[in-house]
């Protein structure tokens, strides 16, 4: 499978941070991989203000001035329509002295991995979602449905992308994305609202800060309540988030306080994650941190007049499930278990995806299942190794014809 090493090392050579000329760039490279391989290739412009204007936009964190979207069709149009998403946009590599021995962008193969941003999340699935279609192809096989081939943008700050090309009509009759899942099956993933807290107090000099009203003191009782609200909204599990101690997390990410040492801090801006359970609907969730905050001002005589102020913005990720029973979690587990002789880890995510758009918004029933782990995803010395690629492409191509079914 040296072709598809070859083309995940391309692939992290691109630099397409989310929202930057070059994953747009990376976009239309890729287009040119498709038509390479027979695919009927639809490479379009988003309208932004249209998709920034829709009811069901799904917010976004990071300002672009374009956005690309790309489907690959390939196959008949006897059978069942198969999905393969995969996202082309990476965070930035971060802290480059953390990188050791490594360029973020050099695609370096060494010991049977390929390191680079991106390696594993995500751009080792996308290219097996390619390979395994360019094998189906050389074999001279000849499909009864199809498969669609989807490469997004901006599903690291909110999923544009793959709404862009919801709304664009494109449908299958189910989906996988190949997200790093460590060869496991994640049919469920939690969400993740972003918010920010505005605190107003009172500055005076600090030689007499009686006088004021610090911010940061008026922050204290919010911080327990929100951790107290974290504890309440995991105590009560669900099966498939077992694993983690913390399903749902509620943290602080940024807090700003105060220009001058010796001022009384008067204005205070903290930003944070709301985790949203399975099946929650992310609206009860806002609720609950609103009235667990106001509950904080109705109990202060400052803040009772000066109330926190509490802002949704950003992402904003409803939680997403593959519906019970659906048969497709079944088909990708009896083909890997056959082909790699075990069985596959079966459980949810904690983090939000683009699968909870096409569950709820496409109905596209959606799993993940791909390689790489996602410990490593976002981090330095990001890598997938060879043989998870190789796992992955062949459970893929097996998938693809049980799926869409093969002309006689």
């Amino acid at each position: 499978m040296a072709g598809l090493v070859e083309m995940v090392r391309e692939l992290v050579r691109q630099p397409s941070v989310t929202g930057t000329a070059a994953e747009s760039a990376a976009q239309h490279w890729f287009a040119g991989k498709l038509r390479e391989n027979s695919f009927q290739t639809d490479l379009w412009q988003f309208d932004l203000p249209a998709l920034l204007a829709d009811p069901d936009f799904p917010g976004l964190e990071v300002p672009r001035e374009e956005g690309w979207g790309l489907v690959g069709s390939w196959g008949g149009e006897n059978g069942p329509t198969l999905v393969l998403n995969g996202h082309m946009d990476v965070v930035p590599p971060g802290d480059l002295n953390q990188w050791t021995g490594h360029d973020p962008y050099s695609g370096t193969l060494a010991d049977g991995k390929i390191f680079g941003r991106g390696a594993c999340d995500m751009k080792g699935g996308l290219a097996c979602n390619l390979y395994a279609v360019k094998a189906i192809q050389a074999a001279g096989i000849r499909l009864k449905g199809k498969v669609l081939l989807e490469s997004v943008v901006a599903e690291e700050d909110g999923g544009l992308g793959t709404f862009a090309t919801l709304r664009r009509g494109y449908r299958g009759d189910a989906a996988i994305i190949t997200e790093p899942t460590n060869l496991d099956i994640i049919p469920a993933c939690a969400g993740a609202l972003t918010f920010r807290l505005k605190i107003t107090g009172l500055s005076a000099h600090a030689s007499v800060r009686r006088e004021g009203v610090s911010v940061i003191e008026k922050f204290w009782p919010v911080w327990q309540a929100l951790e107290e609200l974290e504890a309440r909204r995991n105590a009560a599990g669900h099966p498939l988030m077992a694993r983690y101690g913390l399903p749902y997390p509620l943290s602080i990410g940024t807090l700003k306080a105060g220009d001058w040492p010796s001022s009384v801090p008067d204005l205070l801006e903290a930003e944070g994650r709301l985790g949203v359970a399975l099946g929650e609907d992310p609206q009860e969730a806002r609720r609950e941190l609103e009235e667990a905050i106001g509950e904080v001002c109705r109990k202060d005589p400052w803040l009772q007049n000066h109330p926190v102020e509490v802002d949704w913005f950003g992402g904003q990720f409803a939680s997403g499930q593959l519906p019970a029973g659906h048969g497709l979690l079944d088909l990708v587990a009896r083909t890997h278990s056959r082909l790699h002789g075990n069985t596959p880890g079966l459980h949810g995510a904690s983090y939000g995806s683009d699968l909870r758009l096409m569950v709820g918004l496409g109905n596209v029933p959606t799993l993940h299942y791909g390689p790489g782990h996602v410990n490593l995803a976002h981090a330095p010395n990001e890598m997938v190794p060879v043989s998870d690629l190789e796992t992955v492409a062949r459970t893929l191509i097996a998938v693809v014809l049980q799926f869409c079914g093969v002309e006689e």
